[in-house]
């Protein structure tokens, strides 16, 4: 058997690397401001160690120039630089991380500026070549002794290197665009690139052209870094505004993470304004690395509630790839998941128990987030459930304990399990709720579109509760009175019959409902229209996210009260055609309160009203 190497040249990986390393070829600007600024933060790390550097650095910057006539870019920095050696140990070698290897080197010294270096893979210069034809660096080392240095390579692994006359310290990178890229030569796209990827890195960076000024386009300082207690509200408003500047709301409140152990992160969380729907915004929570934006697709970093709010993650420790285009599942990235979590529910919890009452004021704004986060996320369920709020038709708020202890011995269902009443709508089950409110019985007011995925979780785990709509059946079916009245039916057996019949023939072919007799009180309506709390339920959970549009598919229960005088009447009438009025019309009027009356049957009612009072 043979064991050797497998070969890989530069010949072969240079056109995967110019051509599938980066999925946005616009990324280069990234990845060669990072190397400047890299280059910055280890002449800062030196200096700090007191090591030999005599000139003066109070004005370490980067700059960008722009020549379209030329079509080239520049970016300059006044950094480490490097010497001869060093090119052809950092740039002549592929995946060679030049960064890497000094992190390595001052890793035991603390509060150095080696922790706030951006690269590892030493692959993030070659992104010049996705965009170039030809790729030139002039540099000039900190050390003193040393020569300046160009190299110049057309995007072939061969290339030119030698010494050159002396420049000031740092290094030059000037890159000639091909055809295809010269979107890159506009000063407005560099920009919006430079404020997407670079607006916060921690070294000044500027920006100008043979027709622009120059600009300063960072804030290398920005609030996620700084110590909370140095923060004030207007600090944290401010940035929220820089992050998010065509917001024109500030946010609710927000969390500043700060955690050094067993993982990296620093951050700001902002809880914006979230109306009753589920809304994936735009303006999410940008993913940062060392101050340099990564991304804003967070799918495996937060859970997916967290994605409805906005702010800043910025941590070392998440793992990317080569590209550090996509996220790289492992176990820190859990923790710092939970980690997250569990803030966001701390914070919670504390507004809710120092200052309840205006943690009510904003809670119609936050209800669908933490619902949400409730349905979704388990460990959050569980803190949740203490400070979710349930607000009722009086505007009066309880926590699932307080209204459970509230109704308990009040509101119970004939197998003894206690009924939390609610409704979705206040004007369409007016009736429904005043029957409900004539007997003292407390109805939320649940109306987002989560609702049914929540109730749901709480009664799997709350077993001796359950959720019903006011609207699901009479009121006295769906809690039975304490002093239950004797109930008989004023018809015949063979009445019943006739009435279903009656009532068969003349309306429900326009819709499956099904008839059910009932002996209800003289008081009530001749007709209720109700959908069963099972029913309705699995029809929305099957629904979720769409709209429903064929209301006579929803297959709606008609109870018929055989002790109103009305149906009396429609059994007493000789007349067909009578009998058929008085069907139609009340049941039009029943329809007519649950929105169901439309369409043309909605016009002839209509039509039918206007001729009535004419009549008259």
């Amino acid at each position: 058997m043979k064991n050797d190497k497998i070969s890989v040249t530069s010949d072969n990986i240079f056109p995967i690397i110019k051509r599938f390393l980066y999925s946005d070829q616009e990324v280069f600007l990234r990845e060669l401001v990072s190397n400047a600024t890299d280059a910055i933060l280890k002449l800062k790390t030196i200096a700090k160690l007191k090591e030999e550097i005599d000139e003066n650095l109070d004005d370490l910057k980067i700059k960008i120039f722009l020549d379209k006539e030329k079509k080239t870019i520049r970016i300059l920095d006044n950094g480490i630089g490097m010497t001869k050696k060093e090119v052809e140990k950092y740039i002549n070698q592929i995946a060679f991380s030049g960064a890497e290897e000094f992190i390595q080197k001052y890793k035991d010294k603390k509060n150095l500026y080696s922790s706030s270096i951006i690269g590892h893979f030493g692959l993030g210069f070659y992104s010049s070549f996705m965009v170039s034809d030809k790729v030139m660096i002039f540099t000039q080392s900190y050390k003193k002794d040393s020569s300046s240095v160009f190299w110049v390579c057309e995007g072939s692994p061969k290339f030119s290197l030698e010494e050159t006359e002396k420049r000031d310290r740092g290094t030059e990178i000037i890159l000639f665009l091909n055809e295809e890229n010269k979107e890159f030569l506009e000063h407005d796209r560099i920009l919006e690139l430079l404020h997407k990827y670079c607006k916060f890195m921690p070294v000044i960076i500027s920006l100008s052209s043979e027709k622009e000024k120059e600009i300063i386009i960072n804030n290398p300082d920005p609030a996620w870094k700084k110590n909370p207690f140095h923060l004030k509200e207007k600090d944290y408003l401010n940035f929220y505004h820089e992050l998010y500047p065509k917001q024109m709301e500030d946010p609710l409140f927000w969390i500043h993470l700060n955690i050094d152990h067993p993982f990296r992160l620093k951050g700001i969380l902002y809880f914006p304004k979230i109306d009753n729907k589920i809304d994936f915004q735009r303006d999410k929570i940008h993913l940062y690395q060392n101050q340099v934006y990564i991304t804003d697709n967070l799918e495996r970093i937060v859970p997916d509630f967290l994605s409805l709010l906005r702010g800043v993650i910025d941590s070392p420790d998440i793992p990317l790839n080569v590209s550090r285009s996509h996220l790289q599942s492992d176990t820190s990235v859990k923790n710092i998941s939970k980690y997250i979590t569990r803030k966001v529910s701390d914070k919670l919890d504390s507004m809710f128990k120092t200052n309840r009452e205006n943690f009510q004021k904003k809670w119609k704004y936050i209800k669908i987030f933490v619902e949400y986060g409730m349905i979704s996320t388990e460990n959050f369920f569980e803190r949740a459930n203490k400070f979710f709020l349930y607000s009722t038709i009086k505007n009066v708020y309880f926590t699932f304990d307080e209204l459970k202890e509230k109704i308990k011995n009040s509101q119970k269902n004939k197998e003894g399990k206690i009924i939390f009443l609610y409704t979705s709508d206040k004007e369409k089950q007016y009736s429904y709720i005043q029957n409900a409110e004539n007997r003292s019985y407390e109805v939320l007011i649940l109306d987002s579109p989560l609702t049914v995925h929540l109730i749901q979780k709480l009664e799997f785990f709350h077993k001796n509760i359950s959720f019903v709509r006011v609207d699901s059946d009479h009121i006295n079916k769906l809690i039975p009175p304490i002093i239950i009245e004797e109930s008989f039916s004023e018809l015949s057996e063979k009445e019943k019959e006739n009435l279903k019949n009656f009532i068969n023939i003349h309306y429900t072919s326009e819709y499956k409902f099904s008839i059910q007799l009932e002996n209800l009180s003289k008081k009530d309506s001749p007709f209720l229209i109700i959908i069963p709390e099972f029913l309705r339920r699995m029809k929305e959970i099957n629904s979720f996210g769409k709209e429903i549009k064929n209301d006579k598919e929803q297959f709606y229960q008609l109870i018929v009260n055989t002790n109103h005088t009305l149906i009396k009447k429609i059994l007493n009438t000789p007349f067909e055609e009578k009998r058929k009025n008085l069907i139609q019309e009340a049941l039009n009027l029943t329809l007519l309160s649950k929105n169901l009356l439309k369409g043309k049957n909605l016009t002839l009612f209509i039509e039918k009203k206007f001729k009535d009072l004419i009549k008259e």
